[in-house]
C-alpha cells in the first residue's frame, strides 16, 4: 500500500508517517496544496490523506482536483472543522471520509484500511450485478448504465454496490453507515442523505427510468420503476 499525506504542520505529519510506516504502509508526505497535487499526478497511489487548511491550495479545491483526475481514488480529509456544513462541503468536494483533529491514530489507521480494502479484495469469479440497464462488475468495479460507464467515488461505489446487492429492499440510513463506512456513524445528520443524492445524479440524470428511490421514514431501495 502506498500512501500520500498532504500536511503543512511538520510535527502531524511526522507523527502520522511514522505510524503508518511502522505498520507496514509506504508513505510520501507534501507540505503544501500545490505539491501534493504534482506528486498525485506524477505517480499511483492508494489512498490520498490531505488537511484542509493548506497552503497554495487548500484541502478542498485540492480534493475536487485529485476527484475530477482520478474519481476512485480514495481521499480522506483531515481538518480541525468540525461543523456539519465543513463536513458536507469536504463531501461535496469528493472525500471519501472525514476525520477532524485531534484524533488517534488507530482510529485514522482503521479508515485508512477501510478505505483501501476494497481495492485489494481479489474476486476469484467475475460477477455483475444488474438492475434494468444498469450493470456493476464486482471485479472490475466498472458501473454502466445503458452502455455508458459512469465514474464513482469509493463510497458511492460502495453505497451503490450495497443498495444493489439488496435491490427490491428498503434500506435504512443506519444499515448504511454500518455497512458501506464500516465505523459508527452519526446518523443525525444529512450526510448520507447528501451521498445518496450525489449517487442519483450520476445514476438517474438523463435516463428515463429511476433506479435509486427515496422511502420516506424508512431509507432508500434499488428497484425498477416508482
Amino acid at each position: 500500500m502506498k500512501l500520500l499525506l498532504v500536511e503543512d504542520e511538520p510535527k502531524l505529519a511526522t507523527f502520522v508517517s511514522k505510524g503508518f510506516r511502522h505498520e507496514g504502509y509506504e508513505l510520501d508526505v507534501a507540505y503544501d496544496g500545490q505539491m501534493g497535487l504534482s506528486m498525485v499526478r506524477q505517480q499511483p497511489y492508494d489512498l490520498v490523506i490531505l488537511d484542509v487548511n493548506l497552503p497554495h491550495i487548500n484541502g478542498f479545491e485540492l480534493c475536487r482536483l485529485i476527484r475530477a483526475d482520478y474519481p476512485r481514488l480514495p481521499v480522506l480529509l483531515l481538518t480541525a472543522l468540525d461543523s456539519l456544513d465543513d463536513k458536507v462541503t469536504g463531501f461535496e468536494a469528493g472525500a471519501d471520509d472525514y476525520l477532524v483533529k485531534p484524533f488517534e491514530f488507530k482510529e485514522l489507521l482503521l479508515r485508512a484500511r477501510v478505505l483501501t480494502r476494497r481495492g485489494t479484495e481479489a474476486t476469484a469469479v467475475k460477477q455483475v450485478l444488474r438492475l434494468a440497464d444498469l450493470e456493476l462488475n464486482l471485479d472490475t468495479k466498472a458501473v454502466t448504465r445503458a452502455g455508458q460507464r459512469i465514474e464513482l467515488t469509493t463510497k458511492e461505489y460502495g453505497l451503490l454496490e450495497y443498495l444493489l446487492l439488496n435491490r427490491n429492499r428498503v434500506i435504512s440510513r443506519v444499515d448504511i453507515a454500518e455497512k458501506v463506512w464500516d465505523l459508527n456513524f452519526d446518523t443525525n445528520t444529512n450526510i448520507i442523505d447528501v451521498y445518496v443524492s450525489h449517487l442519483r445524479k450520476k445514476m438517474d440524470k438523463g435516463f428515463g427510468m429511476k433506479l435509486i428511490h427515496t422511502v420516506v421514514g424508512m431509507g432508500y431501495v434499488a428497484r425498477e420503476g416508482g
